[in-house]
């Protein structure tokens, strides 16, 4: 390793002389203490680096000693069920060595080197292989059979592969190419600015199903796209992203805590491991895996963090699993990027953001996407991107969420006063959007239902004029409305409080199948249709409104999946107790 010599130190960035043999973005070890960090600028001999650790005791003439390799990340087997910091080192192993606090200079694997795995080859000796190609699997966990694929670029036969018990660096096969034999460990690296190689893009059209009514119905993210939230403090973008985390039907789940408080990732850490898959019935930690880096850990690891984080995501797509990588919070990230643009004298865009906020931005949440993987067999995976943005009081025409909302498709927008208001998930139905929803509407009614896409237009029709309607009311009073009017306001009303509204805590309610979904929400128009007809048979607004079944119909979200039937029964009787008021109030015109 050559060597180069600090002249300066500014917080996280060191600049060091005497490193003309050294790249950007190569890693390096800076001190005595071999504290990891990475360039960053170059400029003649000088280096600046980006330090990963805390930089206090460090001073000029202390030396650096380059790698010569990018940041890179360990792709293998002990992935899942793991925890790493923003720059993959393994948190638990990290505490059984230095103990509860980040210490200077220790190093640890981020894969168990000593852990035996077992490998099972699903081709023979003999067979040409491609990079990409599965050579065989590893049960990492109970419910993810981990692929081991030829590595990017390389090209040949199979000379030998074998069966059985191995480390992540001992050989489990030979291919033989054009340059000569080639080891195979089920180990991979890869730099974390580099997005993974695939054969191809394709449209996403499939949504990510999420349990969440107001996002699947109103706002849904396809499998392979690409989504954010942005909104105050308070108005529960975590809880968002943790529901995510725990229903969205992804198979592989990446969480990153990037710049968020501690007991926000410990909640996480509680909570996954207790709570049970619904589609395995296994904890949701068997196909998890965690990135921490919270707002106390170093500053620029959390700018590596996103990359760490996606790299990671990226591996388990070209498996074909379909990922969704939830990123909590990129404000946080973008703030990160500022101080280490602000050490590095750069003239500051908009609010002291650099210039390149918003390309960095997109590179990261262009590395979504639905794809054929490298390979023969022509496998598909997904990548999902959800990331939570905190504007500072609520603003987002400030610069993060602006740079965000010109890259992403799908936009759910928090509102603070819906969180005041205890209506959970907070995502303001008049102004989020997503551009996915002609390819979603035609999968909806091909496999939920028919009527699907009809009726979640002729929900939002109802939301959107109650809107103006309640400008009408708050100028000149409810009264002055026809009673047609103020039905469309009592069933928009039913739209918010009981389908929208949901409860994260409640285990019926906490996630909605999309077959429920349906039938909820037809039942819900169903008494704005039936209203219709009996105020155009002479039955009285106020008692359509004091329907006994319109409790049933608010009750409707908590019935267990298994009990779905009860809805068309609570449709039944929604029609027959409007025949009674028509009959009631022909008998009284007789």
């Amino acid at each position: 390793m050559k060597t180069g010599k600090i002249i300066r130190v500014s917080g996280p960035l060191v600049v060091a002389e005497g490193m003309e043999n050294a790249n950007v973005y190569d890693v390096v070890r800076v001190s005595d203490s071999k504290l990891i960090g990475e360039i960053i600028e170059m400029r003649g001999d000088k280096a600046s680096i980006q330090v990963y650790e805390e930089t206090v005791g460090i001073g000029p003439g202390e030396p650096v000693y380059t790698t010569g390799e990018p940041l890179s990340v360990e792709l293998g087997p002990g992935l899942l069920e793991a925890m790493f910091d923003g720059i993959q080192r393994p948190l638990k192993e990290y505490q059984n060595i230095a103990g509860d606090f980040l210490t200077k200079g220790v190093e640890v694997a981020p894969l168990n080197r000593t852990k035996k795995w077992e490998f099972e080859p699903v081709l023979k000796v003999g067979e040409k292989v491609q990079e990409g190609d599965i050579l065989g699997a590893v049960q990492e966990t109970s419910v993810v059979s981990h692929k081991i694929m030829v590595p990017f670029g390389i090209k040949g036969t199979l000379k030998s592969i074998k069966a059985g018990n191995f480390t992540v660096t001992e050989t489990v096969a030979v291919i033989e190419t054009e340059k000569g034999d080639v080891e195979v460990q089920m180990m991979q690296k890869w730099p974390v600015r580099r997005g993974r190689k695939y054969a191809k893009k394709l449209n996403p059209e499939a949504p990510l199903i999420t349990g969440q009514r107001v996002i699947d119905t109103f706002f849904p993210v396809t499998k392979g796209g690409t989504a954010c939230v942005p909104g105050p403090f308070g108005s529960g973008k975590t809880v968002v992203q943790h529901q995510m985390a725990k229903w969205a039907d992804a198979e592989i789940i990446v969480y990153v805590g990037c710049g968020e408080r501690g007991n926000e990732m410990t909640d996480v850490l509680m909570e996954f491991p207790e709570i049970v898959d619904p589609k395995t019935g296994e904890s949701l930690m068997k196909r998890t895996v965690l990135i921490a880096n919270t707002s106390n850990m170093p500053v620029a690891a959390r700018e590596a963090s996103i990359y760490t984080g996606i790299t990671i995501a990226e591996y388990f797509r070209d498996m074909g699993y379909s990922v969704a990588i939830m990123a909590d919070s990129t404000s946080r990230w973008a703030e990160a990027l500022r101080e280490m643009s602000g050490r590095l004298e750069e003239m500051p865009g908009d609010e002291g953001y650099p210039a390149y906020l918003g390309s960095r931005a997109a590179e990261f949440y262009e590395r979504a996407g639905h794809v054929v993987c490298l390979g023969k067999d022509g496998r598909e995976g997904a990548l999902t991107v959800i990331g939570a943005v905190s504007p500072p009081g609520g603003d987002i025409s400030e610069p993060v969420s602006q740079a965000t909302l010109r890259i992403v498709k799908v936009f759910w927008g928090l509102d603070a006063n819906l969180a005041y208001r205890r209506h959970f998930p907070a995502i303001n139905w008049l102004n989020s959007y997503t551009l996915y929803q002609t390819k979603v509407d035609g999968w909806m009614d091909k496999n939920v239902g028919p009527e699907f896409s009809k009726n979640r237009s002729k929900a939002m029709s109802l939301l959107q004029e109650e809107s103006s309607l309640q400008e009408i009311v708050r100028l000149v009073g409810k009264d002055t409305l026809s009673e047609k009017d103020q039905l469309k306001l009592e069933v928009a009303k039913s739209i918010r409080e009981d389908y929208l509204q949901q409860n994260a805590f409640m285990e019926s309610d906490t996630y909605t199948s999309l077959e429920k979904q349906d039938k909820m929400l037809a039942l819900v128009l169903k008494f704005y249709d039936e209203g219709i007809r009996g105020l155009d048979n002479g039955a009285y607004l106020n008692e359509i409104s004091e329907l006994a079944v319109r409790e049933r119909i608010a009750r409707a979200k908590y019935l267990p999946e298994s009990e779905l039937n009860k809805i068309d029964e609570i449709s039944k009787e929604l029609t027959e107790q409007i025949d009674n008021l028509i009959n009631k109030g022909g008998a009284l015109n007789a």
